[in-house]
């Protein structure tokens, strides 16, 4: 009897051990499936973001084509249908969540300008462009509706030069804005007889150079077609060579930011050992001279604490580190950044104001030469005195024989 009972007794705890056994399996076998299940849907969310990434960078192109208007319908709808998280996940060569995903203004308050019944007489203002909404308004709105202000009997229509530019609007926005050619055609299509081009670019850089080629192609299909000169006028042979666009440009923008930083002159702002500087794009057309240029200006106008500056560090002696060393030197102790292109885009807001380490701000801080670095992010289109540079040199235009 006892026998028996110790065979019960060993069946029951060899049944007790299996059954811990395999229950302690199946938390194993869940905790495995659940990690699986995690790592699918990181996987699948990568997939999702990394088609949007590739969507993103094929409108990432200076060049139009038939597929553009649907490529840009494509990308904005792949990026809305992903969740938060895998907005975060979209990387691509030029892609990212801030493509889509930045607020960079409300679009409604831009007039793209793209309307037809334009009349005889055309004034296509032409920029670079901007993705920044709240810049385009302002910067390139403000210039175009002070043209149209000073000339009621022309149209004034609206060209952007980068492709780039006008698919991120186009996509992000669904507003549409002409390049070159498609105001050209839209002008030839509307029976423009006289038109006359206005450029918002400062210079007779890469850029005028590449509009006065394309302008050239359509020159036989108008009565007259004539380019206005761009912000800063001809460009001399040499750093010393200025002219009064760039003394009326120097003075309106160094004005501005005297205003701006609550000093009652560019003296005292002086006196309280405070640098201004202007940060340019930079290029390497010859045309690079202008800074110099404008650095001259400033020299000439007894600006002694306003420096000139470029992203691009052409030429060399405008670069950021240069510019940092020229302000130590005078012993200024504070400095303000303002950006010398028509528009606050990404270069104002990045390049110079951002907070990654190779921004001039940041630069300028880790320097640790100074007591307050300063950001004033607002293009030159907004300043009424260069809007009206822009008027003087589409009247010269609009009256030359």
């Amino acid at each position: 009897m006892k026998k028996k009972l110790v065979v019960v007794l060993l069946t029951a705890a060899m049944s007790m051990s299996l059954l811990a056994g395999c229950g302690g399996n199946s938390g194993s076998s869940d905790a495995k499936s659940d990690a699986k299940t995690e790592d699918t849907k990181e996987d699948s969310d990568q997939v999702a973001a990394d088609k949007v990434a590739k969507l993103i960078d094929d409108i990432y192109v200076q060049e139009r084509t038939d597929k553009t208007d649907e490529q840009c319908k494509e990308a904005k709808e792949a990026w809305d249908a992903l969740t938060d998280a895998q907005k975060e996940l979209v990387e691509g060569e030029n892609a990212d969540p801030d493509y889509f995903g930045r607020d960079t203004g409300d679009a409604s308050k831009d007039d793209p300008l793209n309307q037809d019944e334009i009349g005889e007489n055309e004034l296509l203002v032409v920029s670079f462009g901007t993705s920044f909404n709240d810049s385009r308004a302002k910067d390139i709105g403000g210039i175009e509706k002070a043209l149209q202000a000073a000339n009621p009997d022309w149209s004034v229509r609206r060209a952007f030069t980068a492709q780039i530019i006008i698919n991120h609007v186009q996509a992000r926005d669904d507003e549409k804005i002409d390049n070159m050619e498609q105001a050209l055609e839209r002008a030839v299509d509307n029976g423009v007889k006289n038109l006359v081009v206005q450029p918002t670019h400062l210079m007779h850089g890469a850029e005028y150079d590449e509009l006065s080629e394309t302008v050239e192609k359509y020159k036989d299909k108008f009565e007259s077609v004539k380019i206005a000169e761009p912000l800063l006028g001809e460009v001399g042979a040499d750093t010393t060579v200025i002219n009064a666009d760039k003394e009326a440009v120097a003075k309106a923008i160094t004005d501005e930011a005297v205003k701006t930083a609550n000093y009652d002159s560019i003296d005292a702002a002086a006196k309280d050992g405070t640098a201004f500087v202007f940060m340019g794009h930079g290029t390497s057309h010859v045309a690079n001279v202008s800074y110099d240029q404008m650095q001259t200006q400033m020299e000439q106008l007894g600006y002694k604490n306003v420096f000139i500056g470029t992203v691009e560090g052409e030429p060399e002696d405008t670069e950021c580190q240069a510019v940092i060393e020229k302000i130590k030197e005078a012993g200024y102790k504070k400095v303000i950044l303002r950006p010398l292109m028509v528009v606050a885009g990404d270069h104002a807001n990045n390049d110079m104001a951002g907070d990654d380490d190779d921004s001039w701000k940041s630069q300028f801080e880790a320097s640790k030469a100074f007591d307050s670095v300063e950001s004033q992010i607002a293009g030159l289109g907004e300043i009424d005195a260069i809007q009206q540079i822009y008027v003087a040199h589409t009247k010269a235009a609009i009256e030359a024989k």
